[in-house]
């Protein structure tokens, strides 16, 4: 086992047996450089399936956040940190000769802008944005995206095989007809990350299992080495990193030991957490740890796949989460769908609150992401593709100016969005899906 370089370089590996280990962003990486780096900007984006209570998601001003409706309420501690944008719309969405039905076309157009095609045989919608960036960046990390998900189909029945199930399914689009399906099980997360990307035969890959040992135990040596000739702040660093690398393969070890299931007639798929917040958790610890090592820039996620059936027993919604988003304006039930997206509101926001308590030369990696949380419809009974539920967390490197609710012109593009960010991220496009140009706003105090 070695150090890959002979001094502490942005690229920096420790190697060990079936290990490849990143550092984060070292003060001591400096020299390597001559000067100060840049630090890396981030994008990523949370899809929220279903849509949501909009009673209790608009606030009702614009400008700086005073109070903020219930569903957003979680996000207090972060409400200078956040920008709320309203009006946006995928009017692709609303393509009814076109194909997946107002799911299918939700997600599937969410993250493209363009129609979906109605058709078992001719899967189409077109390159995602995520992709896009990942094209002009992704050679300045190990991997130019992580496409990341929560729901299995065995956790809440399967979808159709059709069409519908491939858009519900994904968000991420590396061409128009090749979805990248996100990765479920956090093992494979992981193993993805700091694995040194050798194949293993069945066989091999047992005796792993059963042998297995932290990561950090492979390349303590070389770890320790590296702390003793470094200053307190990257001692710190380095001690928070390790630390949260082993917190993730304690998490992921009761995982798989079988932790007793929310719902004892779910079949939960090996691996994967039975309550929501423990997997959200788990599959976000590692989006952080990939972005302290700058693994990658560019991550989607999709929180639970778009019409998902799922209960969430936790916070007492026994119903799927797809059957009382169609509440037909039962308060009882809306009030549940309230329920269920505070919920994920909640996760998000623990999240971003850790991303803001993690250094980086005088900033935090929140201040240096753009990360977009919205859902492809609005109010899930009615199916509305207008006004959809959007939210930038984070400051994206300087560009934008949070804290405040930004009201467009109604039916703007969500495309619009897009062409803005792509264009922060190093990528300036003049046309993308069905944008009119880019969105004035964000930077704006």
């Amino acid at each position: 086992m070695t150090v890959t370089r002979k001094s502490i370089e942005r690229r920096a590996f420790l190697r060990g047996i079936g290990t490849a280990m990143a550092l984060p962003l070292l003060d001591a990486m400096t020299p390597a450089f001559g000067k100060t780096p840049e630090e890396p900007l981030r994008l990523a984006f949370f899809y929220v399936p279903n849509g949501m209570d909009m009673r209790n998601w608009n606030p009702s001003y614009e400008g700086k956040f005073q109070e903020l409706p219930s569903i957003m309420k979680p996000l207090e501690p972060m409400k200078d940190d956040i920008l709320q944008l309203s009006n946006l719309t995928h009017a692709a969405g609303n393509a009814w000769l076109d194909g997946g039905g107002d799911h299918g076309r939700a997600c599937g157009s969410y993250l493209t802008g363009v129609h979906v095609r109605k058709s078992t045989t001719d899967i189409h919608s077109g390159v995602s944005i995520d992709q896009l960036v990942a094209r002009k960046i992704g050679a300045a990390t190990r991997f130019p995206s992580l496409e990341l998900g929560i729901e299995d189909a065995r956790q809440t029945g399967s979808c159709d095989s059709g069409y519908s199930c491939v858009y519900t399914n994904n968000m991420a689009w590396k061409s128009p007809t090749q979805s990248l399906p996100p990765i479920l099980e956090p093992r494979s997360v992981f193993e993805r990350l700091f694995g040194d990307g050798a194949s293993m035969t069945p066989e091999e890959r047992t005796q792993e299992d059963l042998l297995r040992r932290s990561i950090l135990d492979y390349v303590s040596a070389d770890l320790a080495k590296i702390r003793s000739s470094v200053g307190p702040s990257d001692k710190r660093k380095l001690d928070e990193y390790a630390s949260s690398i082993r917190e993730i393969e304690l998490q992921i070890e009761r995982a798989e030991a079988g932790n007793a299931h929310v719902d004892p007639e779910m079949e939960v798929p090996y691996g994967i957490p039975p309550v929501f917040a423990d997997h959200f958790k788990l599959m976000t610890d590692m989006v952080t740890v990939a972005f302290q090592a700058d693994l990658t820039r560019v991550v989607t996620f999709l929180i639970t796949r778009e019409g998902t059936p799922r209960a969430y027993r936790e916070i007492d919604v026994p119903e799927g989460h797809h059957q009382v988003s169609h509440h037909r304006n039962q308060v009882a039930l809306m009030d549940k769908v309230a329920r269920i997206n505070t919920y994920h509101v909640e996760q998000f926001s623990r999240w971003i609150q850790k991303l803001k308590s993690i250094k980086e030369n005088g900033s935090n990696i929140l201040d240096n992401s753009m990360i977009v949380y919205g859902a492809g419809l609005a109010d899930g009974n009615a199916h509305v593709h207008e006004d959809l539920p959007t939210i930038v967390a984070g400051r994206g490197r300087g560009f934008i100016k949070p804290g405040r609710r930004v009201v467009y012109q109604k039916e703007t593009p969500m495309s619009n969005l897009w062409v803005t960010l792509m264009d922060r991220m190093g990528l300036p496009i003049e046309q993308f899906g069905d944008s009119t140009g880019a969105l004035p706003g964000l930077d704006l105090a």
